[in-house]
């Protein structure tokens, strides 16, 4: 399996959905993370409605990094409403030449001849594994992706695909406050099955909403931070870490500072009884 780094850089808001970065700025964010330890980047051919990997794409080819040094991941599946596609109504495609085809678009738009991972982005219904397994041994045999695998997919449905094929990865939200992958056998099915999880959203609500529980997080954070030298953001990091599946946090900011606070993070080891005084902050209520 290719060897991504322990925090991954996720590109969702580097384009149109966000900051709109223009090239120069894109090559500058992509070096940035580098230097700070940073080699993984986490994208979607959704992106930007379908723009931002050509824009990180022109970024790159600019940039003079060796594609030795980088882990690229996309992600494909997702028919999304957009001025780039003909699409009645968002949906999934699973079948074998959509597969195919999004992966080449996603190759021409990074300038890069493979993919480090394919993950499908969300599961159909309607998705048949025979059909997936023939797409991703043609890719695989023609070098075009590395590692194959899947995004928000539940432990039944990891289950129905990896009957058919290997599943190197599994990218799902997870959190302090979504966490529920600990309880219902996604983090369990992982760990058993040698399938790396990778956790988009790896700070959760906290910075987001002010609530009872984001309140009771802020406290017992604030405890700690004088413990571990560490931020707020570094200790729920810290917190997710510690989980035995070895959880891939995939950051979303663009903040420079805070990238490498997160690549810091990963240095932290929370003690257990600190551990749980989190998760209770969280839940409001002791273990059972």
């Amino acid at each position: 399996m290719s060897n991504y780094s322990k925090i991954i850089s996720g590109t969702m808001t580097w384009g149109v959905w966000g900051k709109q970065f223009s090239t120069k700025e894109m090559e500058v964010m992509i070096h940035h993370c580098l230097m700070s330890g940073i080699t993984t980047f986490d994208h979607a051919d959704i992106y930007g409605g379908y723009t931002t990997e050509e824009e990180f794409g022109k970024a790159f080819n600019t940039s003079g990094i060796n594609r030795k040094e980088i882990q690229l991941i996309s992600k494909c599946g997702i028919q999304y409403m957009s001025d780039n596609r003909n699409n009645k109504v968002k949906h999934y495609d699973y079948s074998k030449d959509y597969i195919i085809w999004s992966v080449e678009e996603s190759l021409k738009n990074l300038h890069t001849e493979y993919l480090d991972l394919l993950l499908l982005h969300r599961p159909s219904p309607l998705m048949h594994p025979n059909e997936i397994a023939e797409a991703i041994t043609i890719l695989k045999k023609q070098g075009k992706i590395k590692d194959f695998g899947v995004s928000n997919f539940t432990p039944s449905q990891m289950d129905l695909i990896s009957l058919r094929m290997d599943i190197d990865v599994n990218q799902i939200e997870f959190s302090l406050t979504a966490h529920d992958a600990m309880h219902n056998g996604a983090l369990d099915f992982m760990l058993n099955n040698g399938i790396q999880p990778m956790a988009w959203s790896p700070l959760g609500s906290v910075f987001r909403k002010n609530t009872e529980q984001t309140r009771r997080i802020h406290k017992q954070l604030g405890d700690l931070m004088d413990k571990y030298n560490a931020t707020e953001d570094q200790l729920l990091l810290a917190w997710s870490l510690k989980h035995p599946s070895a959880i891939l946090p995939v950051v979303g900011t663009t903040n420079k500072t805070r990238l490498q606070q997160a690549m810091e993070a990963t240095k932290i080891e929370l003690e257990l009884d600190d551990w749980f005084l989190i998760l209770v902050a969280a839940q409001g209520h002791k273990v059972p």
